[in-house]
């Protein structure tokens, strides 16, 4: 094939770093892929082979080894051209072959997708392809790499795809590659995949930054010159040798940052630390004396220091970091890190890949620091659903860390928002399963209570084995955030016994139901989880398989079910803004809720046709609809789409004591409910119910309402009612 500069480019790249017998296996690769991919076009018109060729050269960048170069330029062969493995194998050996046809099938699986849809939306086939993703990475990472690499080059040529496939492509890479680069420490692949996925996401957004960024930049980078020369200077006199530099914030991270200042009421002409300076040193103790001389300089900002080089992240990436209050008083973000700590932080897990005869090699620091990989292969095996093993995945590992300590100060990192008993599961399983406290920072903690970086924590235990609490897998009660630990404790209830499951989620599901007034038969429910006996479902409800959330889902839902079902004819009604409710075959016509027994959206409802008040709209099973003698005044109706929310009527039975009312109303605040009113009455000895009338969108949210009073002190029982209070009765001390 005619060599153009960038064939010449990738050539002498390769040349550079590998042997002659391995460069001269990517000559022969590019060969062939020139040959296989004769006559073929992009959609940009260029010559179909220029983009394996730039795939392959960004990975030579990286000085990796030839396998995967000769694995980059063939990885559309496959796909494209009719070729096999097996005709890659024969020519070009196992382990080119085996990366090849690892790349085809992710491809595949974009294909299949159709890039429609970013894959964090939980359908199957995007749960697969994620899953199929992972799991290749797990096996061998360069896969990945290659599909990184693959993804950048497409994203810089996006633009000649139609509108929405582009938007579509550009949404997958923000939620899905750049995320992965960064978990894998790639961060240059990072933000060029994130800025090149913003322009097409938000181009007007883009168009404005960078609009921004010009007019400000000879500002800035004046501003940025006096800092690093005036820093420069410094360390040299100290007897430093470093290179110090400006480093841009890039305009995806700068829209983000902009988006936090307009909380303060800062514009992006406001923002100094656009751009941040970095200094290089050789060893880690100048790291330390450099950051020393930074803070003597100039005066740090409180709170904005991170050790990373003691408590490296989980994608190997290691620096000081800290702001300071620079010239003129401006504030700016200062990094100061090794030459090695920084090529790690710009090719993360590629960094660690060096050529060997006879193939890559991983250095131990690269194995420790990669296990979690490892446990991505775990998840594989215990999880059988794509959806479930999706939650796992995008749930630990997309999500920002914190970094914890246990009571001997080893590190132990976790996505943010984690708690104690993440934390346990976390050192050990079993130390989860016989967690019944924890201390944080020596005191006494809620075992919900979210953790911070710099937290010491101790998980206190019980003597005997007696289990998790199937609470802790409810959503409402945020006793756990991470996918590892909810996945051992659903294990554990999965290994229980079966009838005790199945006792255990008969009680809770029929609690859910009584407090919530709805009647519903609970092999319909069964259905709604494709169950065919309601052993089953209890069983799985009994095991944490099915969560009362879900089912009070499906409760909310039930009601467009069941609207489908019955009138598969589309009746196009305009819905009241003030009730959302449809009246069956009638226009616009004024509905209200009945006071007797207020329904909600998901309860069953009709009708009835009131002589001044328009429709009165009842619970299908109201007794003052049905037993009054015009009949023919009840008219079918359903629900629209709710606009607005909706009383109901909840008890609340407890102990009496000082400030429970207001922790009432605290729970009930924190879920955003609004109380329309409440009254209270004594009961039995100490006991006290109180009335409350609550405006709630839905019977979703009401269970998560009935979740959180439940989880006040002193909260006996929790249940929605259909019949109004007493007079109301002079307020107790307790409840004020």
């Amino acid at each position: 094939m005619a060599y153009n500069a960038g064939v010449s480019a990738l050539l002498e790249k390769a040349r550079g770093y590998l042997p002659d017998d391995r460069a001269e296996l990517v000559e022969r690769a590019l060969e062939f892929a020139g040959a296989a991919h004769e006559g073929q076009t992009r959609r940009s018109g260029e010559p179909y082979v220029e983009h394996p060729v730039e795939v392959a050269s960004y990975l030579a960048d990286l000085n990796l080894d030839a396998s995967t170069l000769a694995a980059a330029l063939l990885h559309d062969v496959i796909e494209d051209c009719g070729v096999s493995a097996d005709d890659l194998r024969e020519r070009f050996g196992e382990d080119v072959a085996r990366l090849a046809d690892g790349v085809t099938k992710l491809t595949r699986l974009d294909t299949l997708t159709g890039g429609a849809q970013p894959l964090v939306a939980k359908s199957n086939s995007e749960a697969e392809s994620l899953r199929k993703m992972l799991v290749a990475m797990a096996n061998d990472i360069r896969v990945v790499l290659i599909k990184l690499a693959d993804r950048l080059h497409n994203m810089r040529t996006l633009a000649a795809l139609p509108p929405a496939r582009r938007v579509a492509i550009a949404q997958e890479t923000l939620d899905i590659y750049a995320p992965l680069a960064h978990r894998l420490g790639m961060g240059e692949a990072k933000w060029q995949l994130e800025d090149l996925a913003f322009r097409h996401i938000q181009p007007n957004q883009y168009r404005n930054i960078s609009k921004l960024l010009s007019t400000k930049r000879k500002e800035r980078e004046a501003y940025v010159l006096r800092v690093t020369e005036e820093l420069r200077g410094e360390l040299a006199k100290a007897g430093f040798v470093a290179d110090v530099t400006g480093r841009p914030k890039h305009i995806y991270s700068i829209f983000r940052k902009t988006q936090s200042y307009a909380a303060q009421g800062k514009q992006v002409g406001d923002i100094f630390d656009l751009f941040a300076v970095r200094v290089l040193v050789p060893t880690v103790p100048d790291c330390y004396g450099a950051l020393g001389l930074v803070h003597s300089l100039w005066r740090p900002v409180p709170g904005q220091f991170d050790d990373y080089i003691a408590s490296p992240k989980e994608n190997m990436y290691q620096s000081l970091h800290t702001t300071v209050r620079c010239i003129d008083g401006h504030p700016v973000e200062v990094q100061v890190r090794t030459h090695e700590m920084h090529r790690v932080s710009e090719y993360g897990v590629a960094s660690h890949w060096s050529y060997k005869e006879g193939g890559a090699s991983k250095s131990s620091e690269f194995e420790e620091r990669m296990t979690w990989l490892r446990q991505l292969l775990e998840w594989q095996r215990d999880v059988s659903m794509t959806d479930e093993f999706l939650e796992n995945v995008t749930g630990d590992l997309f999500r920002d860390q914190v970094f914890v300590y246990t009571p001997k100060n080893e590190v132990r990192e976790l996505p943010a928002g984690a708690t104690p008993i993440d934390f346990a599961y976390r050192i050990h399983t079993e130390l989860g399963h016989r967690c019944i406290g924890a201390k944080i920072n020596g005191r006494l903690a809620a075992l919900n209570t979210p953790l911070r970086s710099g937290d010491t924590v101790e998980v206190l235990t019980s003597k005997i084995a007696r289990g998790p609490s199937l609470d802790w897998l409810n959503p409402h009660l945020d006793y756990v955030k991470t996918s590892s630990a909810r996945q051992a404790i659903r294990a554990w209830f999965r290994h229980q016994e079966r009838d005790a499951n199945i006792e255990r989620g008969r009680a809770v599901l029929r609690k859910e139901l009584k407090r919530l007034s709805t009647q519903v038969d609970e092999a319909e429910v069964a259905r709604w989880f494709r169950y065919d006996a309601t052993a089953d479902l209890h069983a799985a409800i009994g095991s944490g398989v099915v969560t009362i959330a879900q089912v009070a889902g499906r409760l909310s839902a039930k009601h467009a079910e069941e609207s489908a079902a019955a009138h598969p004819i589309e009746v196009d009604v305009p819905t009241p803004v003030h009730s959302g409710v449809s009246v069956l075959g009638v226009g616009d016509l004024l509905t209200r809720m009945a006071e007797c027994c207020t329904p909600l959206p998901g309860d069953a409802i009709q009708g009835y046709i009131t002589r001044t008040r328009g429709v009165s709209v009842h619970k299908a099973d109201c007794a003052n609809i049905h037993n009054g003698s015009e009949t023919a005044r009840i008219v079918p109706v359903s629900w629209g789409q709710t606009r607005s929310v909706f009383p109901v009527r909840i008890r609340v039975e407890c102990w009496d004591r000082v400030g429970l009312l207001h922790d009432i109303t605290g729970a009930t605040s924190s879920e955003h409910v609004n109380i329309a009113g409440s009254t209270t009455e004594p009961a039995e000895s100490g006991l006290v119910v109180i009335h409350i009338t609550v405006q709630v969108a839905s019977i979703e949210q009401l269970s998560r309402l009935f979740t959180r009073i439940e989880s006040v002190r002193g909260v006996r029982n929790v249940s929605r009612t259909l019949q109004k209070p007493r007079a109301k009765a002079p307020a107790k001390a307790g409840v004020r």
